[in-house]
């Protein structure tokens, strides 16, 4: 006889920065339950079939698999969203990005776009939070459009769209108060690839050449075209990488070229205003 208790105590994931939690989602998502189950009922049996999907699981955990891949999805700001290993996996790091774009444009009605959507994480926390805006987010992966779109109908979000383009490339001369992306920032010889769940991650969501910058740089070049006057552009970034990123916006003619820390008190994300 396998009660929840026991199979938690087994549970066995060494190389995981957290595996009681990883440990816990699994076994949540093997019963079918939400993890206050475990709690609240311990010592409940649990059936063959159920101990050994949890088994296989754990398997996969141990090998390195991301558990928002193993379950197929992860919270981001407020929302649940599936994910793929077509996409990169939505990290809270990345929430300033929306922090920061809702205290830049309060306004009930806006134009924003989000570049390289992925799962759609960013544009669909803005479209959530602001009914009035038109979000658009684009991405050159035919499936994560799809699977961008997937959670956009589940979410029931009428107000956002994706697309198909390689940054700026299908949108012809529209123009946007907001332009928010997390591109690939990753130098290519960085030895953290090899480690932790990137290992599992698009290596083309995550490297941009030798210094990383290579994606910013198209971005901030092409940016200007499709922003309106006194629109904003903001890129997350490296923690290291805030002084080159200023320096690329101010180059390119933004101004109130400025840096906000996350939750680390790293330079997490830099941003500008294309002049009036």
């Amino acid at each position: 006889m396998t009660i929840i208790a026991s199979l938690l105590r087994q549970a066995s994931l060494p190389d995981s920065p957290s595996p009681r939690l990883d440990a816990e989602l699994l076994l949540a998502a093997a019963l079918g339950k939400p993890r206050s189950f475990l709690h609240t009922w311990p010592e409940r049996v649990v059936s063959s079939e159920v101990a050994e999907r949890y088994a296989g699981y754990l398997a996969r955990r141990r090998a390195g698999e991301p558990v928002a891949y193993i379950l197929g999805h992860q919270g981001f700001w407020s929302l649940d969203l599936e994910v793929a290993p077509d996409t990169l996996i939505p990290r809270p790091d990345t929430e300033l990005l929306v922090e920061t774009a809702l205290a830049l444009l309060p306004g009930a009605s806006a134009e924003a776009l989000d570049l390289g959507t992925g799962s759609g994480a960013i544009a669909l926390a803005l479209g959530c939070e602001r009914p009035g805006w038109t979000v658009t987010g684009v991405d050159r992966i035919s499936a994560a459009v799809q699977l961008a779109e997937r959670n956009r109908a589940r979410l029931r979000l009428g107000n956002v769209r994706f697309l198909e383009s390689h940054w700026f490339s299908a949108l012809g001369e529209q123009r946007f108060a907001l332009i928010v992306s997390n591109p690939p920032y990753i130098r290519a010889q960085d030895p953290h690839l090899g480690q932790g769940d990137v290992r599992f991650e698009p290596s083309s969501a995550l490297v941009a050449g030798d210094d990383g910058l290579d994606d910013i740089r198209q971005i901030i070049q092409g940016a200007p075209a499709h922003l309106l006057p006194g629109g904003w552009l903001l890129l997350e970034h490296g923690y290291d990488q805030a002084p080159e990123v200023r320096d690329l916006l101010a180059r390119g003619g933004f101004a109130r070229v400025e840096s906000r820390r996350d939750l680390g008190g790293h330079e997490r994300i830099s941003l500008g205003q294309w002049p009036c």
